[in-house]
């Protein structure tokens, strides 16, 4: 019995040290291609790197590595190198004997892992390795990643999928991705990329696992992935050599026959092979076919076949890599011939690897028979094993090391591993038609909507999504149930204007009809006849020849998580649209769809993907824990969202102390001072863009009946920046009560009606024409005079500034705040929740209670403003009166980070933007409206030194916004911490606000 060559110095033809074995790995590793100066563009170019030429040194250790090596080998263990057994992580105890027994006794120079799972494999691996005399090459098909064949690993996209990405360079990186993965897990040989061209949809083997139809973006996407394996030292395999593109069966099962001739085969076929060959392919796989163009002989598969193998593959397009035969227990070669002749024939044909062979033992006899005979001479068998030898040497494993078991399973998720996979799938989103540009959908809040899912599962987190941007109906289908269920809710959802489609649940399988059965198309089609489809298909694009009616299609190619997440952003223009359809399908042709960049809605994504890191955001969630047990706040919602995505959306605690109505994403909080920049600042800067306000000209201007008052000068730019010298606010309400506290009379009634229109509180409503009275007051209000030898007040806040900056806006829109903003501002946006006097729209259950008032309302205070003025009022005021989530105030926010333009409308200019949001005078901190940061932090916001260009506002009840613009950060926090008391001050006192911001900076990755 032979020793363990790869740690046996002496029966090497020299003594290496291991100084030199190291040298040598380096030297290998240096030889993996590196990356060129320029990355290609996508669609433009071939290469994501050049790979160095070998240098003498690294040559002459190979070659002694393998001399070595080879010389200590018998016949048999020389012959036993050829072959490739296949083994199973999740098989029997016996299985596991037997496969090593195969390397033990047979010595056998590889293993193709199939299914299992990866701790598993890796002992096995390792079990495997330490029986080998020589280390095995560990092979997998990972052509969408270790899931392929193992359980609790990442799944990348189907090559399908790819076919849609244009960026290429980012299938170079799932490349490399994926490679790292199998160095991870031991394995040095991954059967991918599939570069076969699809050219016949009936193809029932290969299908999604090809890029496309086109052998041009074949060849181009094959080249990537085959560099990014490559580049991170896996060997690339090339697969279905000749061309499995155009069959109508399966080599699994039987022969399938191409009748092209040899100039189609080299125009079409062999075309991608060829590319990937001249841009550093190692390994090759032979498909189980039959071309009698190139070989006639009845049956003959081109595994087997010389003319193929040697004379086409290795003569005529001069590839000298390792070659493989595709699995020799498939039909497309085992039913022609026994599995010990077949070995040898594929040996004979020229092929260096036997993949899965049935039998190992009587193929070596067979082969040793035919040595011994002459039919195969000894030089022609030593240059495959010396072959083979050095793609071990090239794997490394002249220094083999056990796999580390360690930490194997979170080194197989990382992070930036996650994140590729969700952007291939996003890239890879079709818009596949669109009538008229509804797609993506730009004003959803002027359509009525409904969404029918078609799967075998329910999906409500999916249509929690859809309902996040706009309102929908939402119906479900069984996919396989009867046509009476899908008649039933064909009639319900036809009362809506537009009907949004997912077809959920579909299989990869050509021969099972894509897992779409005929009542799907049926209803899709009946459905299209009564109202506007929008069909989202999460599924192979050649089942569109069946939807061919449907006016509005978006296909995700797949049923993944990922793109269940994704293609409701894009349908509202969170994500763009930018893939194209690799295949043509009836008249949809490759290629020709429209594309859509999106409309920078916020969308949803991961923290990693967007710059943050997912364990530093989580402490906020002790953080607030302690808060809410502390009494700072019973409940709360929190909204973190960076370069467009929201990466944190939480709710937390509950209405009360008591804990019986939980927060939920949807619970109303009463914004108080928010209002000021959610509400009546967002009137100014309309009015401000269009001309129709001069921030300097004297308030009189506007409101003629200031005339004669000592506030007749004032510029609108002193009330933004609170230096109008008003007093900071007026208790109105007092003036509407006795000494007793009891309400005077002719100022409120317990029910409504048209002389008490105004609801103030439960039960509670104030006289018609109370605004007018509030106005008297304020124009009355004592105003301090400048200080000596300055040109402005100094900064005193004043609730008063926005009182008469609403009296302006009004005045000039003709129209009343609250409607204007709905109008112009909120449904546009999306922000459906957000408006003044939710009770008018919502039940009291859905909005938080604020602060048990004993001292005007008389009551606990909930679902109507809790600013006393505000109510007065009837619930719309410049200052206050403005109810949202933390959510709609991140769109709200978003919109103005994106300088006025969100879901593709612009609605402010990006000038206006950053003139109100900038700081104007040195002795104030703040901007038009907004606050800014001082150089000490004070109240809620960060140090001007963490975020100069920061700005954001906060809101009596305990809530804040923020905005970085530098960071492209938005921060929401909503509470309600006047509950049960407005002077409960912990909140603020404790600065927890600015705490859980600063929280959120600490997350921030540094830029590279």
């Amino acid at each position: 019995m032979m020793t363990r060559l790869f740690f046996s110095k002496q029966i090497w033809i020299f003594s290496i040290s291991p100084v030199l074995v190291l040298v040598s790995f380096l030297t290998y590793r240096h030889l993996q291609p590196q990356p060129s100066a320029e990355l290609s563009k996508a669609g433009t170019s071939f290469d994501f790197y050049t790979p160095p030429p070998p240098d003498s040194a690294f040559l002459a250790k190979r070659q002694a590595w393998v001399d070595s090596v080879f010389e200590a080998m018998t016949e048999e263990q020389r012959i036993g190198q050829l072959f490739m057994v296949a083994a199973y992580s999740d098989s029997t105890a016996e299985h596991e004997r037997s496969v090593e027994a195969l390397v033990r006794e047979q010595h056998v120079g590889g293993v193709i892992f199939f299914k299992g799972g990866p701790m598993r494999q890796a002992r096995l691996t390792n079990r495997y390795q330490a029986a080998a005399q020589v280390p095995l090459l560990v092979s997998i098909d990972a052509e969408w990643g270790l899931a392929m064949r193992l359980d609790s690993t990442m799944q990348f996209p189907y090559q399908m999928t790819l076919g849609a990405i244009q960026d290429v360079k980012l299938i170079y990186e799932m490349g490399r991705a994926i490679a790292r993965q199998c160095r991870r897990i031991g394995i040095h040989i991954n059967f991918a990329p599939v570069v076969d061209v699809n050219s016949n949809p009936q193809n029932p083997v290969i299908g999604f696992r090809s890029f496309g139809e086109d052998k041009e973006e074949v060849a181009r996407r094959g080249v990537a992935y085959m560099q990014g394996l490559q580049r991170e030292g896996v060997m690339a395999n090339a697969k279905h050599f000749p061309g499995h593109g155009d069959t109508e069966s399966d080599s699994h099962h039987t022969l399938p026959v191409i009748y092209h001739d040899t100039l189609r085969m080299k125009n079409l076929e062999l075309y991608p092979f060829q590319k990937l060959m001249q841009h550093g392919l190692r390994s090759v796989m032979v498909a189980h076919l039959h071309i009698p163009a190139y070989d006639a002989r009845q049956n003959r598969p081109t595994t087997l076949s010389s003319r193929v193998v040697t004379q086409l593959l290795q003569q005529e397009l001069g590839f000298e890599g390792l070659i493989f035969t595709d699995a020799l227990n498939m039909k497309g070669v085992s039913n022609y011939s026994k599995s010990w002749q077949i070995a040898l024939q594929a040996l004979l044909a020229g092929n260096d690897v036997l993949l899965f062979p049935d039998n190992v033992a009587q193929s070596i006899k067979q082969i040793q028979r035919s040595l011994n005979k002459g039919e195969l001479e000894a030089a022609y068998l030593n240059h495959r094993v010396r072959k083979i030898l050095s793609a071990k040497y090239d794997a490394g494993l002249a220094e083999y090391r056990p796999i580390d078991l360690q930490n194997l399973a979170q080194d197989l998720h990382p992070p930036e591993d996650q994140r590729l996979v969700q952007q291939l799938y996003e890239q890879a989103l079709t818009l596949v038609k669109t009538k008229g540009n509804l797609l993506p959908l730009q004003r959803p809040d002027t359509m009525s909507l409904a969404s029918v899912t078609i799967g075998n599962i329910e999906s409500p987190e999916y249509q929690k999504l859809l309902s996040g941007y706009a309102y929908f109906k939402h119906y479900h289908i069984n996919k396989n149930t009867m046509w009476g269920n899908y008649d039933y809710v064909l009639k319900q959802a036809v009362k809506s204007g537009t009907v949004v489609v997912s077809v959920l649940g579909t299989s990869r399988a050509a021969t099972k009809q894509y897992g779409i059965p005929s009542y799907v198309y049926k209803f899709v089609e009946e459905l299209g006849q009564q109202t506007n489809v929008i069909l989202l298909l999460y599924g192979s694009p050649y089942t569109l020849k069946n939807f061919k009616n449907a006016q509005h299609v978006i296909c995700a190619y797949e049923d993944t998580p990922q793109t269940r997440q994704a293609v409701p952003q894009a349908l509202f223009g969170a994500l763009p649209l930018e893939g194209q359809l690799p295949v043509s399908v009836g008249e949809l042709k490759k290629g020709q769809n429209p594309r859509s960049p999106g409309l920078s809605r916020l969308r949803f994504d991961k923290p990693e993907n967007v710059g943050l890191r997912t364990e530093v955001l989580e402490q906020l969630k002790p953080m607030i824990a302690e808060a809410i047990a502390g009494g700072e706040f019973p409940g709360c919602q929190v909204v973190v969202a960076r370069k467009g995505a929201i990466v944190m959306r939480e709710a937390f605690g509950h209405f009360t102390y008591a804990k019986t109505t939980p927060v939920g994403l949807y619970t109303l909080f009463d914004v108080a001072s928010i209002s000021k920049v959610a509400g009546t600042l967002q009137a100014v800067q309309y009015l401000y863009d269009r001309g129709q306000l001069d921030l300097d000209k004297p308030i009189v201007h506007y409101l003629p009946e200031l005339k004669g008052t000592d506030k007749e000068d004032i510029t609108l730019r002193l009330l933004l920046l609170h230096q109008a010298g008003l007093v900071p606010w007026i208790p109105f309400w007092k003036r509407t009560q006795d000494a007793q506290e009891r309400f005077k009379p002719g100022y409120y009634a317990t029910s409504a009606s048209e002389a008490f229109p105004n609801q103030v509180a439960h039960e509670l409503y104030s006289v018609k024409g109370i605004a007018d009275t509030l106005w008297r007051w304020t124009v009355a209000s004592e105003r301090s005079p400048n200080p000596p030898g300055k040109a402005r007040h100094k900064y005193v806040y004043s609730d008063l500034s926005f009182y008469m900056l609403q009296r302006v806006c009004e005045k000039l829109l003709d129209e009343k705040l609250d409607s204007f903003l709905t109008r112009t501002f909120y449904q546009p946006l999306g922000m459906r929740l957000t408006g003044y006097n939710p009770l008018q729209r919502f039940d009291r259950q859905l909005i938080m209670p604020t602060e048990s008032d004993t001292y005007f309302r008389k009551q606990q205070v909930q679902g109507t403003v809790h600013d006393q003025g505000a109510a007065l009022m009837g619930g719309v005021a410049g200052h206050a009166g403005l109810f949202s989530t933390a959510t709609d105030l991140a769109v709200m926010m978003q919109m103005q980070l994106q300088k006025g333009y969100y879901g593709g409308h612009q609605y402010l200019k990006p000038t206006t933007v950053e003139t109100f949001t900038r700081r104007q005078v040195p002795e104030n901190f703040r901007g038009l409206g907004w606050d800014k940061p001082e150089t000490d932090p004070i109240s809620y916001m960060p140090a001007r030194a963490k975020a100069p260009n920061g700005y954001g506002h906060s809101g009596f009840t305990g809530c804040v916004v923020w905005v970085d613009p530098d960071q492209e950060l938005v921060f929401v926090f909503l509470s309600n911490r006047i509950y049960t008391d407005a002077e409960n001050r912990k909140l603020i006192n404790n600065h927890t606000r600015r705490k859980l911001i600063e929280k959120v900076y600490q997350a921030l990755i540094p830029e590279q």
